[in-house]
């Protein structure tokens, strides 16, 4: 009877049982690494680049659209490659993490160091660029390493519906805390460093530590249930593996996917358009000191991560296309109102930082909370689980999208006269073209994508009550393969 019972639990743990806290806190504990040096790049290197490497701006984008094109392209073919991983000890997405977080750190931390080089050929840029271009792909690798295989976790973690919401929020946590924490960590250092070079290379040491640290938590933390899936779904047969271009034909042909792709591609182009132009908005729009950024990025994301649990339970009783158009309404008003911001509006700021906030938010937590959905109905359609491809044309597509918006930036700004400037000289006073570019580039941009967000969204096809059905035919065609 006891053995019966434990027998009917263990088939259960992967469709409803609840997931421990500290499985949860664990694999919230694998986006901290990747969403603190995430953060860092985002919101500092453009700016270490154009005001410490001393490399122009439209030279510095293109450096970043070289990184995140490569980046891109590396992500569906890790994602294949995790989903053919066959590891006892480790299952499928582990290895890639436990053996990928040592070489990350180091690659990370190798972007924020100038070399000696750029100061003996002061006036040749270009070794200078194409050092920080070979040190930005192979440090994208190791992020795709890390991360691709740590977003596919999560269907393999759980496969309740709701539950993925709150794992989903757990992760988020720990995402937004990792960028709060970055920034903390950054105004601290910013304000006992004086050399801005030294700056950088002492956050990257202590972001690369608490980054590689973190990963190993989540590799040992997560990997008990991990294993238990796995044993299940090798039980089960599979039909025969599918090749890889049919793979990518049934991959585009998934209509709920094409949706949920195009909502986060929309929604992040205006997080990380906004958040890369933050900086210099504060400086040379609201001329506020260097030391003030860090505190204007911490109302946006602290506010981000108090809301991730007020939307994590408003999901559950009015869906995640409401939540998504609350937040995001949020967010246009406040891209609007930064616009027209003047200096010695800093109350004002502050208010639209955190009306930003609000929509930051639900830009972490529904697009993630839907993939999940989209893979099973992959699963009933086909009878393959394919999470590592889905990830990783999700994020291919994404990274293509927010390449372009940073080399258009990056290029924007140069073009209208923004000066950059070198390590050991004051920031040069830009001309009022640079400052409108600027303008534009947190207001009326960010703003045209969360838009085509919106609209996206109001038409993606998956609720709750046919994710329901799609899970009630998977587990009826289980029963049938288990007999």
């Amino acid at each position: 009877m006891n053995d019966s019972t434990a027998d009917g639990d263990a088939q259960q743990t992967p469709e409803t049982e609840k997931l421990p806290f500290k499985t949860k806190l664990a694999y919230g504990a694998g986006d901290l690494g990747p969403a603190i040096t995430a953060n860092i790049s985002i919101f500092f290197l453009l700016v270490f680049f154009t005001n410490v490497a001393g490399i122009p701006a439209g030279l510095a984008g293109s450096i970043l659209m070289i990184g995140k094109i490569w980046d891109a392209v590396n992500d569906p073919m890790v994602g294949f490659l995790t989903d053919q991983t066959k590891s006892r000890r480790w299952g499928r997405r582990l290895p890639w993490l436990l053996y990928g977080a040592i070489p990350f750190g180091i690659f990370f931390f190798l972007q924020w160091i100038v070399p000696r080089f750029s100061a003996e050929q002061s006036n040749n840029i270009w070794p200078l660029f194409w050092y920080y271009v070979a040190i930005g792909v192979i440090s994208q690798v190791f992020y795709t390493v890390v991360n691709l295989p740590y977003t596919a976790m999560t269907p393999e973690l759980t496969q309740d519906y709701d539950e993925r919401t709150s794992l989903n929020s757990f992760r988020f946590t720990f995402s937004i805390g990792g960028s709060i924490l970055s920034l903390i960590l950054s105004k601290i250092i910013f304000s006992q460093i004086a050399d801005r070079q030294q700056q950088y290379i002492v956050l990257a040491a202590v972001c690369t530590i608490v980054s590689i640290l973190s990963l190993y938590w989540c590799v040992f933390g997560t990997r008990d249930r991990i294993l238990a899936f796995e044993a299940k779904r090798i039980q089960l047969e599979e039909p025969p593996s599918i090749p890889f271009g049919q793979q990518l034909k049934i991959v585009f042909t998934n209509r709920p996917f094409l949706f949920v792709i195009g909502i986060y591609l929309f929604s992040w182009l205006g997080v990380q358009v906004t958040a890369s132009i933050i900086p210099y908005f504060v400086v040379n729009c609201m001329n506020l000191q260097e030391s003030d950024v860090p505190t204007v990025m911490i109302a946006v994301q602290g506010t981000a991560l108090v809301m991730l649990f007020v939307w994590d339970g408003l999901s559950k009783k009015v869906g995640k296309k409401v939540v998504y158009f609350m937040g995001m309404s949020l967010w246009i008003i406040a891209a609007a109102g930064l616009y027209f911001l003047q200096p010695g509006q800093i109350g004002l700021m502050y208010l639209m930082a955190v009306m930003a906030g609000f929509g930051v938010s639900t830009a972490y937590l529904v697009p993630w909370s839907m993939i999940p959905d989209v893979i099973e109905l992959d699963e009933l359609q086909t009878g393959q689980r394919r999470e590592g491809i889905f990830y990783g044309f999700m994020v291919l597509l994404q990274k293509f999208g927010l390449a372009f918006g940073l080399f258009l930036v990056g290029n924007a700004l140069q073009i209208y006269g923004f000066k950059s400037s070198v390590a050991g000289s004051p920031l040069p006073i830009q001309p009022d073209s640079a400052l409108l570019a600027i303008r534009i580039a947190i207001g009326p941009l960010p703003t045209i994508c969360l838009i085509c967000g919106l609209f996206l969204t109001y038409f993606y096809p998956i609720t709750r009550e046919m994710h329901a059905e799609i899970m009630l035919k998977l587990k009826e065609r289980q029963e049938k393969r288990g007999r």
